[in-house]
């Protein structure tokens, strides 16, 4: 399956503050906060939703083609994904901006406050996704969390030309309103969210759970250390539970690495159980690493810590398609 993977390209800055934030909240001041985090360290990593997701299938063996935004500070970022197996053909260059920048801090429960620069990414919006791929349409495109504009183009490139698409809005739809977050669902043959962007999205369209099965194929919505369901099209729900945790050090990038590892499986023609499986291992390599692009596959262990969640049968299907 040849998978084409929209979304933002970022630098990540990432820090760690030795507390948790909830005990720095004063309930009836939050409309005066101002606050300021003393943390403990500081790490630059290549991120972005775009570039973290096709960096997790060119390492599990696809060749995705990736479509978004940059600056002119973007080459050593392009040859690494070049060097894991990414078409980095679909990237616009901004003459005038720098890439993006994600500045997240992550407290020692795991919970993060984060800001984002959209630098270059304000430019996706001018990339014609009909016009990258006109040599060879891709089986499927994810539209991830990018410039709202883009996000919108490229839903309407891929129904316009019959390309079959996977709806992510992720971050996004804390800017989106209704009518933008119905449009980018509608007609898509997957729907990923996380719990909470479930029930926002639910909020924001006031869609039922009914309303968008009918807009959508299958949705696949990540619950955090409580695992991940999939409702299917014929009215079934498989859930899946996480692949047990050596130690957390960052949640940054966890839900692209699920994403990666389940469109990988589904285009091996895994079962959906067997695809979530797949993704809930490689979001748990990320967990376990400081960096959303530092892990590092290695099928043997991966096999070992397969067969120990799910069984063995699972673990050697997978094993057999990679």
């Amino acid at each position: 399956m040849f998978i084409a993977v929209c979304g933002s390209l970022a630098t990540d800055h990432l820090m760690k503050f030795p507390g948790k934030f909830s005990e720095q909240l004063v309930a009836d001041q939050l409309e005066h906060i101002s606050l300021s985090f003393l943390v403990e360290d500081l790490v630059l990593h290549r991120g972005g939703v775009g570039g973290n997701i096709a960096y997790a299938l060119g390492v599990l063996g696809n060749e995705p083609l990736l479509i978004g935004a940059a600056g002119g500070d973007f080459d050593d970022y392009e040859n690494w994904l070049s060097e894991h197996g990414v078409d980095c053909r679909g990237v616009h260059r901004s003459t005038t901006k720098h890439t993006a920048r994600f500045m997240c801090t992550t407290d020692e429960t795991m919970a993060q406050l984060a800001t984002f620069y959209a630098g270059a990414m304000t430019e996706a919006g001018d990339i014609d996704l009909v016009d990258v791929v006109a040599d060879k349409h891709p089986d499927l495109v994810l539209i991830g969390a990018d410039d709202p504009a883009a996000m919108a183009r490229h839903t309407a490139g891929c129904r316009a030309a019959g390309i079959t698409f996977a709806a992510d809005p992720s971050q996004q739809l804390a800017r989106l309103d209704g009518d933008a977050a119905r449009d980018l669902i509608d007609g898509a043959a997957y729907l990923f969210t996380n719990e909470y962007e479930w029930g926002l999205l639910k909020q924001k369209t006031g869609l039922s759970d009914d309303d968008i099965a009918g807009m959508v194929g299958v949705r696949v919505t990540t619950l955090g250390a409580n695992g991940v369901d999939i409702f299917d099209t014929d009215g079934t729900t498989t859930h899946v539970d996480v692949v047990p945790v050596n130690a957390q050090i960052d949640p940054t990038g966890v839900g692209d690495g699920f994403r990666a590892g389940f469109l990988t499986g589904v285009s091996k023609g895994l079962t959906y159980e067997r695809s979530a499986q797949l993704g809930a291992m490689i979001a748990t390599l990320v967990l376990e690493c400081e960096s959303t692009q530092g892990w590092e596959w290695d099928v043997e262990s991966a096999e070992k810590r397969l067969s120990a969640a799910y069984g063995a049968e699972a673990a050697a299907q997978i094993r057999a398609v990679l």
